[in-house]
């Protein structure tokens, strides 16, 4: 009796458990779902790890075909930083979809209006943006490895035959009619057959063991596409039974949904269909009892089958033809999944946003922006431009010139990926977006600081020439790296170049000059800044004109450098500003 009692209560205690396990993973679900209602637009405070960052690149490496934002370009802009202040996703999908979506700038005027369409609907729909971003958190993420890993290794494992374990099924099954013919040696050969089967089974599950992780990718890509679909025709029920009868016999009942979605929708059914067969027996590959240290009964005895007549070997072949066969589709159902969570998270987005516009484009390579400002900057100042001809800025040491050329850049390429700009109006062309700004000597190849920079600005010049488009590109410090008369003359012919055929270009200078070289050419503006005693203080706001002030010299004050050396430097700039001609210095050593 005492042993019925302590039974009864271990099981009561395990119930409990199960139960209380059951509560909080509701709560927890209910919460993260009142967590989507409230906290929409809320900045993400994720954190990244190396190679989980370097893994959303890969739907973009696969897919990087055309123009795309380059690696220059994608670290001079800091995309790393803007794209983590974007990124309201759940899913791998959704992340690297929108990652590929920053990278890959659109030209297509239907796309951008379809985007918006999505956009606007998840926006505008609450109820229906959080039951998908409740889907996508499902689909999740994966962890160490981009899902098109997954997909690689699945394909580089290449076909596999399942003749010889049909071969090790028909010997065991002869061995077992064997035994009615000579009961000691059919026994004998069963035995010896078993074994020979459990040691080929335990050296090919070995080998395919690291493969089943990629099925599990799969199998939630096709559970969130059900379950999209179920939720869809749940929402479009309820638009039936809310629709009046005037609405009902017109059938124009609201189903915006099935409207904006059903490019996407008619993608992942057909897709879908076509791995009907992958889920059918998937059982057999996707538990095990002793294996996975599991102690049903009922999954000991499927191993000891699946040891026997290798029945999870043959259908992970037959899963692995499936994948290998659809991935395509496979490929098709993950861009579609990616682009509906990115459009939700630019959504998301441009509610955490004070200020922003949908960007206008025009056949002209011009831009017209009111009020323009940085992502990454708290309380940014805002800047208007309004230009057809290409800029050349002038100003002082952190007056604002490399910052504004950044606001300019992030904000074309906003305008058409994410369709959104940081400003209260923006206008301009389809641009291909290029540009060399924050460059590094590069040790491991040995190249100067200059070898570098020419590198960065040919590109430019090859892809001016090289399409049809406009260009937007942006040059912060021509020729730094090397003398003043050769960079001068350079610069002015560079540049010149630049601006010429559809062109347009942003340029930073500390050289004068160039702004007096180019004034036929380029538009001159300049950052000034006020000096009051002992500090600079910048406004940060473009101003047209060159710049007639410099601060070099004041900052070494600012910073301490001993009387003498300001004096002297200040006199030496004086002197040559009056005479064109810098007078050596003597060696004598001040007292």
């Amino acid at each position: 009796m005492e042993y019925i009692i302590f039974a009864a209560a271990m099981a009561g205690l395990i119930v409990l458990f199960m139960l209380k396990g059951l509560y909080d993973y509701k709560k927890s679900e209910k919460k993260f779902i009142k967590d989507l209602y409230e906290n929409y637009g809320t900045l993400p405070q994720r954190e990244y790890k190396p190679e989980q960052f370097e893994n959303i690149s890969h739907y973009f490496l696969k897919h990087a075909d055309g123009f795309v934002i380059d690696d220059i370009t994608w670290n001079d802009l800091n995309m790393d930083e803007i794209f983590k202040k974007l990124n309201y996703t759940y899913s791998a999908a959704g992340e690297e979809y929108l990652y590929y979506i920053l990278r890959k700038p659109c030209m297509d005027e239907a796309e951008f209006a379809h985007r918006e369409e999505i956009i606007e609907f998840f926006r505008a729909h609450p109820d229906e943006r959080v039951a998908y971003q409740f889907i996508f958190s499902k689909l999740g993420r994966t962890g160490k490895f981009s899902i098109y890993d997954y997909l690689d290794y699945l394909d580089e494992l290449g076909q596999r035959s399942n003749l010889p374990d049909y071969f090790s099924i028909c010997l065991l099954l002869a061995a077992v009619g064997f035994m009615f013919v000579n009961m000691p040696l059919g026994l004998v050969a069963f035995v010896c057959v078993l074994v020979s089967n459990n040691v080929s089974y335990f050296k090919v599950k070995e080998e395919i063991d690291p493969y089943i992780t990629s099925f599990t990718y799969v199998f939630r890509i096709l559970e969130t596409v059900k379950r999209m679909q179920a939720k869809k025709n749940h929402f479009q029920k309820a638009d039936f039974a809310k629709a009046k009868p005037a609405q009902m016999n017109a059938q124009k009942i609201d189903s915006q949904e099935k409207d904006v979605l059903a490019r996407e929708f008619e993608i992942m059914k057909k897709c879908c269909g076509t791995m009907g067969s992958f889920k059918r027996g998937s059982f057999l590959v996707m538990s095990g009892g002793r294996m996975s240290g599991s102690s049903n009964p009922l999954e000991m005895i499927l191993d000891f089958i699946r040891m026997g007549f290798h029945v999870d070997l043959i259908k992970f072949n037959q899963m692995l033809a499936q994948v290998r066969k659809n991935l395509p589709q496979i490929d098709a159902m993950i861009t579609v999944l990616g682009q509906i969570e990115a459009m939700i998270a630019i959504g998301a987005y441009r509610q955490s946003l004070a200020d922003y516009c949908v960007p206008v484009f025009t056949s002209k390579a011009e831009i017209k922006a009111e009020d323009l400002y940085h992502p990454l900057i708290e309380n940014p100042v805002k800047n208007d431009i309004k230009t057809h001809k290409s800029v050349l800025i002038t100003g002082s040491n952190a007056s604002g010139k490399s910052t504004f050329l950044k606001t300019v850049a992030i904000n074309g390429i906003f305008a058409q990926t994410i369709h959104t700009c940081l400003a209260k109006s923006y206008r301009s062309s389809l641009f291909y977006t290029i540009s060399s700004m924050s460059l590094k000597d590069d040790i491991q190849s040995g190249e100067s600081y200059y070898m570098v920079e020419i590198k960065a600005l040919k590109r430019i010049l090859d892809l001016r020439g090289s399409v049809g488009a406009p260009v937007l590109c942006f040059v912060d410090e021509v020729l730094r790296g090397t003398n003043t008369i050769e960079r001068i003359a350079a610069s002015a012919q560079i540049l010149k170049s630049l601006s010429q055929g559809n062109c347009l270009c942003f340029a930073a200078t500390h050289d004068i000059e160039l702004t007096h070289l180019l004034e036929d050419i380029y538009s001159n503006y300049h950052f000034s800044e006020e000096i009051e005693e002992d500090d600079i203080f910048f406004c940060y706001k473009i101003m047209e004109g060159r710049a007639s002030t410099r601060n070099a010299i004041k900052l070494l004050s600012i910073m301490g450098y001993e009387p003498l050396i300001i004096h002297e430097a200040e006199h030496m700039a004086e002197d040559f500003l009056e005479s064109g001609v810098w007078h050596r210095l003597d060696c004598g050593m001040p007292q």
